[in-house]
């Protein structure tokens, strides 16, 4: 079960007494945000508006919406970073899930005995890694947990920054992920090119997600083949505050046409096939927001991420491509 970090929140109401206030997180909890809100509003008597859109990270807070709605505080729920660089008006609060991992880690020291793995998760699992990690070396696994960098805790990932796995990858046979999401688990394959390992406690089951993650690899890699035969190329730059990456669009715009290439620039918040499939005279596209957009989603026409976009120069320049993935910060 989800646990908000309420306290964190009544305190900071209590101390700047704002006329109203914002809160969001990811879609996975909205119905334990939904019920914060209720006890906000209860218990300090001011309006507490709930940010419902789809919200993938600290880069993706839409203080905007809570701009426009007035609120004095955005109370940012459930992504744990290690930075507190987003403002006055931008509070973090963990949410942990307070499930046990206990016999799933039991399960895996079985599995994993003699091995060396890295052990990784993410924001609503982090309390739960030093248990897990003697569980594991009791049952006779070597465990390493990497260090975290930028804004990640140590052995913590994002969908797009892996820096704790990719500072142990030459040295374990596999890495663990801590948590349900195939999504974060199958980055963390990507970018090490190890064997990735699910643990989840809910359906205490060991998941393997190394074959899922070569699938999505396998389809990046077609992309950029695809688009290295485009004439044009639409740069879509993401409106989102933390996906704003405008200078990396505009150096991409000036490769492609030193390259010969036709080049429109775009700009969007939410990138989707239904969107891109209004625009026309355009063969292929590069988005500079969010590089889990191009990997995970499917488009009629290739749409490339910053490392794709990359690898895609290289080859209009003839030179040597190989491991597109495998960078520690996918933009």
């Amino acid at each position: 079960m989800i646990v908000i970090d309420e306290k964190r929140i009544f305190d900071e109401i209590e101390r700047r007494k704002p006329v109203s206030v914002a809160l969001n997180g990811p879609d996975g909890i909205l119905p334990k945000i939904q019920d914060t809100a209720s006890a906000i509003m209860e218990r300090f008597g001011i309006p507490a508006y709930v940010l419902a859109d789809s919200c993938f990270g600290t880069c993706d807070m839409n203080t905007n919406g809570a701009k426009v709605l007035g609120a004095e505080i955005l109370f940012h729920i459930g992504h744990t970073v290690n930075s507190t660089s987003f403002g006055d008006n931008v509070v973090l609060v963990d949410a942990f899930d307070n499930i046990s991992f206990d016999n799933i880690a039991k399960k895996c020291a079985e599995e994993f005995r003699g091995k060396t793995i890295s052990l990784v998760t993410d924001s609503q699992h982090l309390h739960e890694v030093d248990r897990v990690k003697s569980i594991l070396e009791q049952g006779g696994v070597q465990v390493k947990i990497g260090k975290g960098k930028g804004q990640l805790n140590d052995g913590q990932v994002f969908g797009c920054e892996f820096y704790p796995v990719m500072e142990t990858r030459e040295v374990v046979d596999a890495n663990i992920f801590l948590g349900q999401s195939n999504f974060h688990a199958a980055g963390i394959a990507l970018s090490t090119n190890r064997p990735t390992f699910v643990l989840d406690p809910y359906f205490n089951e060991i998941r393997e997600v190394t074959e899922f993650a070569q699938g999505l690899q396998k389809k990046a890699i077609l992309a950029v083949y695809k688009a290295a035969e485009a004439e044009s190329f639409g740069i879509i730059v993401g409106l989102k505050e933390g996906q704003f990456s405008k200078m990396t669009a505009l150096k991409f715009r000036k490769e492609l046409e030193s390259l010969g290439k036709k080049v429109q620039l775009f700009a969007l918040t939410d990138i989707t096939d239904d969107k891109l499939q209004n625009l026309r005279g355009v063969d292929a596209f590069i988005q500079v927001a969010c590089p889990r957009i191009s990997t995970d989603n499917h488009f009629h026409r290739p749409v490339l991420s910053t490392p794709q976009a990359n690898a895609l120069v290289k080859i209009l320049k003839k030179e040597n491509v190989e491991n597109i993935l495998q960078v520690p910060h996918w933009l």
